[in-house]
């Protein structure tokens, strides 16, 4: 009786996973203007922005939560205004400090490793002696991160005309205490059809800040 009781409930969950893991998907793709932190080279029609996922809220469409491992997820947005294709090939993606440090971007192996530093350290949950602390234990697999840059880590090398293409690029930032103020997404070695250099972009985060703070206001 118990049992057949338990089907139904063992049914809706099994109906809701795949609901579950339909949520890890990248947000719609917006014209890079439409954000806050964007810079527009009216001459050569590009427009590129840069999208801070700082938040838990924002960080959620992952299946790692990244900030908690000292990453910062940075979402790439490039809107190619003009009639001819770009390419990114070669370009350099860093996040500039605001010191003037540059950072590049962490593939698998990079998260995976600082997620190992930070699992050997620790968070710990202070007890009343003599027990000792509860040491708390990272979350977070190579497969949800491997999944998680197949799905969403900035691939397009081409933007073709009149067209925007998006996607995420990964920091490590574990080392600083306020990583967006003052900082910067630089970008160089971007070339037009004709493999002409474009103009570097220097995109302040301070500008998704005051957006941020002024939304909240």
């Amino acid at each position: 009786m118990n049992a057949l009781r338990r089907i139904p409930w063992m049914l809706a969950i099994c109906m809701a996973a795949p609901a579950v893991a339909s949520d890890h998907t990248p947000p719609p793709v917006q014209p890079a203007s439409s954000f806050a932190a964007v810079e527009v080279h009216e001459k050569e029609s590009v427009a590129i922005a840069a999208e801070p996922y700082d938040t838990k809220q924002k960080e959620s469409i992952f299946r790692v939560d990244y900030l908690a491992h000292g990453v910062m997820p940075v979402r790439l947005i490039v809107t190619n205004n003009g009639n001819r294709p770009i390419s990114l090939r070669d370009a350099r993606i860093l996040f500039q400090t605001a010191g003037g440090d540059r950072i590049q971007a962490a593939e698998v192996e990079d998260v995976l490793r600082l997620m190992s530093r930070r699992d050997r350290e620790g968070g710990k949950v202070p007890l009343p002696g003599p027990l000792p602390p509860i040491k708390l234990k990272a979350k977070g697999s190579a497969k949800d991160i491997q999944e998680d840059f197949d799905a969403f880590e900035y691939g397009a090398l081409v933007v073709e005309p009149h067209t925007t293409r998006a996607g995420f690029l990964f920091y490590d930032v574990s080392q600083l205490d306020h990583p967006l103020k003052g900082a910067k997404l630089h970008l160089h070695k971007l070339r037009d059809a004709d493999g002409n250099e474009l103009f570097y972009f220097e995109i302040p985060f301070d500008k998704y800040l005051q957006s941020k703070s002024s939304a909240m206001n």
